[in-house]
């Protein structure tokens, strides 16, 4: 089958099962999963060539690791240390133990019987992360716990790919000195970290400075893949990598923009990379055996969430949270189809012991999304906290009441203030040379356009309280104004507009909150003009008062007709003249008194 016709198969796969999986409630990914099931060789075998399709979508698991550093600030990550670390390392470690003396007590060889149980006892970074993002749970407690876990098991795959030519032999043994391998890596590592410190962003403020769309995001792409080909080329993990790389950019003005271009190519892949997991179950073995699988499946699972759920019972203190963490990273991990393949390489198992567990490890994902469901139908309801968060759950770097689109004149000034009142801020402007010019002066500034929908997500929109829209630019003030009353509509917009027509057009989209740029300083020049011509101080502040609540009024009456051209002079003139019968009015009332 042609790359056009495999496309076509993927593409109307997904636009069937995600859509109806979704409106079942039981995820996108059981829906990715059944598709490939579905069209793949113990399916349909409309497609079969499953391994080359698995290596491809890879890519998408790199993509989400990088975008999850993009997210990770450095001293986010020291936080998330004893998580990382601590509860990391003693989950794989107790579920490590746990299931190995189980696959040996079930006739494995010891070789086998470690590489099993510490190979089961990776959970799935791909499936975890996407299930916690639709729930909106990254940043809940079991989610920031389950998140250091998951990044401990990416850095125990190294010694376990490690242990292979010590469990086993290989047919094609490599002459290459260990010790020289784990310099590669080293320096490998120190590559990524230099670069990433000193040219990166020097980089991308030269490609910014094009004003090219396609070549920012061509050079995002160029950064996430030639850091995981490097590092893949020493034999560590491309997703750690990627990670490495997304954390080293994650302090950069153009975190933000990065986020929303990498998106769509990180769930394209995702989805793909699902789809392939679909498709690599032998489900002929699952017919032949089924309640060994089943047995087996749900051996795992319950396993992984009793070790889980005690880790959590010590690290988060609440049985609910707790139980969310056993839930959600209980299943096998996508490493495991890479460690299980090289295994039977290296003569450390046979080829149908690891058929058996790729089938497990497939099936305890796609178990996942069910008890994820069931949890939060029936389970996490009776588990409500209403207490206050930990510190780090909502960070705030991330979560910001206000987001500030166009840091011009007017945004500075709203900027500096919400910093003298130690209010959080995410600041945005679409120019490289503006941020340069700002960011001399401390002040922190995320490049990209504020009228993305994805860049606007990538800004914790759907967090923040209140949006501050003071881009120079009148048809993309007018863009991000639109794309915020859409689809973040309980965002309060305080708008600058820059002239009467920007005015009409904001009000038009719905803002009601509208700052003309130089109409206050105007009215103040016109009460000194008062006072200088004679006027005291109480009459000039009472005529400028008077002409704002006129002015004002008007505004919102023609901004109604503003597009007719013929009626809106009819209220301007009719206007004028009651202005001037208003003043009249006061000076004859005055001149009375």
């Amino acid at each position: 089958m042609s790359f056009l016709h495999q496309a076509l198969v993927f593409l109307a796969a997904t636009v069937v099962a995600v859509p109806l999986f979704k409106k079942l409630g039981l995820g996108s990914v059981l829906g990715y999963l059944a598709a490939g099931a579905a069209i793949g060789p113990y399916g349909a075998g409309l497609i079969s060539d499953v391994e080359n399709i698995l290596h491809i979508a890879e890519l998408g698991v790199v993509l989400l690791l990088f975008v999850i550093g993009l997210e990770l600030q450095p001293s986010r990550l020291w936080n998330l240390r004893r998580s990382v670390f601590g509860m990391g390392g003693a989950q794989v470690v107790l579920t490590g133990v746990l299931l190995g003396g189980v696959g040996k007590a079930l006739g494995l060889s010891w070789g086998a019987a470690i590489i099993a149980g510490f190979g089961l006892s990776l959970s799935s970074t791909a499936f975890a992360l996407q299930l916690l993002a639709e729930k909106n749970q990254l940043t809940a407690e079991h989610g920031q716990l389950a998140f250091g876990i998951l990044l401990f098991q990416d850095l125990a795959v190294i010694p376990l790919l490690a242990a292979l030519p010590l469990l086993g032999r290989s047919d094609t043994p490599s002459t290459e000195a260990g010790w020289l391998m784990a310099v590669k890596a080293v320096g490998a590592v120190l590559v990524v970290v230099v670069a990433g410190r000193y040219l990166l962003r020097p980089v991308f403020r030269a490609v910014a400075s094009v004003h090219s769309q396609e070549l920012f995001t061509a050079t995002a792409l160029l950064v996430v893949v030639g850091t995981a080909t490097l590092v893949s080329a020493v034999g560590l993990s491309m997703a750690l990598g990627a990670f490495l790389a997304g954390v080293l950019l994650s302090e950069s003005e153009y975190r933000h923009e990065l986020e929303a271009d990498i998106e769509p190519f990180k769930g394209l892949l995702l989805g793909l990379f699902f789809i392939a997991v679909g498709m690599s179950l032998n489900l002929a073995l699952l017919m032949r055996e089924p309640l060994r699988v089943l047995a087996l499946v749900l051996g795992l699972t319950f396993l992984k969430a009793l070790v889980l759920y005690g880790l959590g019972r010590v690290g988060l203190k609440k049985p609910g949270s707790a139980l969310s963490l056993s839930v959600v990273i209980s299943q096998g991990g996508e490493f495991a189809f890479v460690l299980f393949s090289l295994a039977v390489s290296f003569h450390v198992m046979e080829r149908a012991q690891a058929d058996l567990l790729v089938l497990v490890v497939g099936l305890s994902m796609v178990v996942t999304p069910f008890l994820s469901a069931i949890h939060e139908r029936w389970v996490a309801p009776r588990f409500k906290h209403k207490g206050p968060q930990r510190e780090y759950d909502v960070s705030p770097e991330e979560d910001h009441p206000v987001i500030i689109a166009g840091m011009g004149r007017v945004g500075q000034v709203v900027a500096r203030l919400l910093r003298a009142r130690r209010i959080g801020f995410t600041a945005i402007d679409a120019s490289a040379e503006h941020i340069d010019f700002i960011q001399r002066f401390g002040n922190q500034v995320f490049y990209g356009d504020a009228s993305r929908l994805d860049l606007l997500r990538a800004a914790r929109a759907e967090k923040a309280k209140v949006f501050v829209l003071a881009i120079d630019d009148m048809a993309a003030s007018l863009r991000t104004a639109q794309m915020v009353k859409e689809h973040f509509p309980h965002l309060t917009i305080y708008a600058r507009a820059r002239n009467r027509e920007h005015a009409y057009r904001l009000l038009d989209l719905g803002v009601t909150h509208l700052i003309r740029e130089t109409f206050d300083a105007s009215l103040t020049m016109a009460g000194d003009v008062l006072q200088e011509l004679g006027l005291t101080f109480a009459e000039a502040r009472r005529s400028v008062e008077r002409f704002r609540e006129h002015d004002e009024a008007l505004m919102l009456e023609s901004a109604k007709v503003f597009k007719d051209e013929k009626k809106m002079m009819e209220v301007i003139v009719r206007a004028r003249r009651e202005l001037e019968l208003l003043f009249e009015k006061d000076e004859a009332e005055q001149k009375s008194a």
